[in-house]
């Protein structure tokens, strides 16, 4: 089996599906690429067993097919030292060796028997659900969530991507306990009404991917796992099992005190008074009153505090709440728009923070729950 291929678009796939190989396995062939050639196209295969990619190439020169496992430490470190060039490709299918042939020089590796390598996983069509969505709109919904995920062994539900899909809209949810992210887009629909859990894994990798493609994204799943298809890769992946608690209950309804802030100034703010909060609870204070915030902080262990003052619009009565800075900074980085409304009904209960004047389409909410202060 031989092929001519492009070194650089030989790394730019082989590294997009990469990050699937875990370091960690217990299954000596998942430390490998698995090459496919047929007729003209060159289809790389990487999975972990929990999660399969698959991108291919289109090859001008080719010589028989075949199945090979490759090593894909040495071969992607071996690919980003070569400057772009054409890679001759010469596999034995008998011993499974494989030399790499350039202008000015032959690169000698051993690969595995690629049917040894895992099948990629196949949905049961007769209980299969399928929509598709613009790339974009996939994109945004996880850059939008991923980061409030949750790292709980005991709750893995917590740790995924809850899609929601109904005739009215496609909804998008991430919660760890102390933040919760609603993305709702109302552009795309489906005829059915369904929901799945996506892992943390899978999203990271196509939060990755997508912004390289343009179109539609087919969306496939049945009760065990999801397949996303692109125009030049496909992701499976097993779903989480169980149900994702009842996240619209934490979301409070009434809120009488609304704030309109500027995003950027309020960021900056908080950054700089967070520095002087205490390092085990990283509380800060915001302390409303008649069109001014004030954010506070202090560590009396070091005898360290700050507070500072930010132009607001808000005309309820004084209150004070605390929130994790983290928390807050994480949420301020993910609201993009200019100016961001916070809604709060009393200390000891969440706040909501939205964009003001959502794009149309779509409705964003952000929730942080409060922290005790110590008066």
């Amino acid at each position: 089996m031989k092929f001519v291929v492009s070194s650089t678009d030989l790394l730019s796939h082989l590294q997009a599906i990469s990050r699937v190989i875990s370091n960690k396995s217990t299954v000596p062939i998942l430390d490998n690429f698995l090459f496919s050639l047929a007729e003209n196209k060159l289809t790389l295969m990487a999975s972990d067993l929990e999660v399969t990619m698959v991108t291919s190439l289109e090859l001008e020169t080719v010589n028989g097919a075949g199945v090979i496992a490759m090593p894909s430490r040495i071969l992607l470190e071996t690919l980003k030292k070569f400057p772009e060039q054409p890679l001759n490709f010469e596999v034995n299918m008998d011993t499974f060796a494989v030399d790499i042939v350039t202008e000015k020089g032959k690169f000698s590796i051993v690969g595995q028997n690629g049917e040894d390598f895992p099948e990629l996983p196949v949905l049961d069509s007769a209980t299969s659900s399928q929509l598709t969505v613009p790339v974009e709109l996939l994109q945004l919904g996880i850059n939008k969530t991923l980061f409030a995920t949750a790292d709980d062994e005991l709750r893995p539900v917590m740790n995924g991507i809850l899609l929601e899909m109904c005739p009215e809209n496609v909804t998008f949810v991430a919660s760890d306990s102390h933040k919760l992210v609603r993305y709702r887009r109302l552009d795309a629909k489906t005829d059915f009404t369904t929901t799945f859990i996506l892992p943390k894994k899978p999203a990271g990798l196509l939060k990755n991917v997508l912004p390289k493609e343009s179109g539609d994204v087919s969306i496939e799943f049945d009760s065990k796992n999801a397949s996303f298809t692109l125009p030049n890769y496909k992701l499976v992946c097993r779903l989480v099992e169980g149900n994702y608690p009842n996240y619209s209950a934490v979301i409070p309804q009434d809120n009488p005190y609304k704030v309109i802030i500027d995003r950027s100034e309020f960021h900056h703010t908080l950054g700089r008074v967070s520095l002087f909060s205490n390092q085990a609870s990283n509380l800060v204070k915001l302390k409303l009153s008649a069109n001014e915030m004030v954010v506070s902080a202090q560590d009396l262990d070091f005898s360290v505090s700050a507070h500072e003052l930010v132009n607001c619009q808000y005309d309820g009565d004084e209150m004070e709440i605390g929130f994790k800075s983290p928390f807050l900074a994480d949420i301020l980085d993910n609201l993009k728009s200019t100016e961001v409304v916070l809604e709060l009904s009393d200390p000891s209960r969440a706040g909501i923070l939205l964009p003001f004047g959502n794009e149309p389409h779509e409705e964003e909410l952000m929730l942080l729950m409060p922290m005790m202060i110590n008066v």
